[in-house]
């Protein structure tokens, strides 16, 4: 018997679903939903294709009492650029729970994911960054960095941006953006130190595979939400700056041990700790969060299923009549 399948484009998705607060709690729901329970959350498959500067990631989580689960595909082609295409595309399909029929073709050309991926930097700040924040810094220049500052200053309205990146020009763009967009105070700083140094939340959004901020920048009030370490190669954070602080918190401990800056540090032998927190634990007060305002606090975030899942669910009933219906 055909069912109905909604086959929705990038454009149509950009037009249904900003990043807001909505987003961010349907992903705050998906963190604290896995620390619950009953989550099925397989490891993520992933490929790095080392030999045309790309990787390839699938990610899917099926989340107890939600009407859907998705499987997402998202390939990361860094030579694209040169191309004029994005580094990033890929798509999700969103499936009932209850029956397992394809209920959704996103042709989102990652926008989910950079939407959820965001929105999973703001609920860190929210749990973790200091309850007031006048300054915010952001490494690196592309999409995320960009998105990550908006969707943390949806949580801590800062009213000024420090940007650092490799390239002055990508730099002086993403600070531009960032001025326009939130109408705030937006600079370039060429010293990570001096950037480090001048924020109270830093925001790390590279594929860097050699630390980019080190330990002996950490200051007291301080958090740092690392997101760019999702492959077994990446490292952004000194393996150092984990046991430096007074509390690191994981996504999941499972990918950060194997994807997340928590791997870089296992293998140096600078981590010590034991298993460190999740993100969830956090959100439910299973596991204390920041104690004090001059605490030092770090955020290791690689993507999770449960996050897909959750932004696939939230985007279907914000749709109205977008999309393209047929018989499957």
């Amino acid at each position: 018997m055909a069912h109905e399948v909604r086959i929705v484009t990038e454009a149509e998705l950009r037009r249904a679903l900003p990043l807001d607060l909505a987003a961010v709690d349907a992903v705050e729901g998906a963190f604290a939903a896995l620390a619950r329970g009953g989550v099925v959350m397989p490891p993520v498959l992933s490929m790095a294709l080392e030999a045309v500067h790309g990787e390839v990631d699938v990610k899917t989580a099926y989340i107890p009492g939600f009407d859907g689960f998705a499987i997402k595909v998202s390939p990361g082609f860094f030579n694209n650029p040169k191309l004029g295409l994005p580094s990033l595309n890929g798509l999700m399909v969103l499936f009932s729970a209850t029956t397992g029929l394809v209920q959704a073709l996103f042709l989102d050309n990652g926008y989910l994911t950079d939407l959820r991926t965001a929105a999973a930097g703001a609920v860190a700040a929210r749990h973790l960054a200091p309850a007031q924040v006048t300054t915010a810094g952001v490494m690196g220049t592309g999409v995320q960095a960009r998105l990550q500052i908006r969707a943390a200053h949806l949580v801590r309205p800062f009213t000024r941006v420090l940007v650092w990146g490799r390239d002055a020009a990508k730099a002086k763009a993403c600070a531009a953006d960032i001025a326009r967009e939130l109408g705030i105070e937006a600079l370039v700083e060429t010293d990570p130190a001096r950037l480090v140094r001048d924020s109270q939340l830093v925001i790390t959004t590279t594929p860097a595979k050699a630390p980019i901020l080190r330990a002996e920048w950490l200051h007291p009030g301080l958090h740092i939400t690392a997101m760019g370490s999702d492959q077994a190669g990446k490292n952004e954070i000194h393996p150092k700056a984990l046991a430096a602080a007074d509390l690191y918190v994981c996504d999941r401990v499972s990918q950060c041990e194997a994807l997340g800056e928590l791997r870089s540090a296992i293998a140096s032998g600078d981590w010590t700790g034991g298993t460190p927190p999740e993100l969830g634990a956090v959100i439910l007060g299973q596991a204390p969060g920041r104690g004090s305002d001059d605490q030092i606090t770090l955020a290791d975030l690689t993507g999770t299923g449960v996050q897909d899942t959750a932004i696939a669910c939230h985007a279907l009933p914000r749709l109205g009549g977008a999309g393209t219906t047929i018989l499957a």
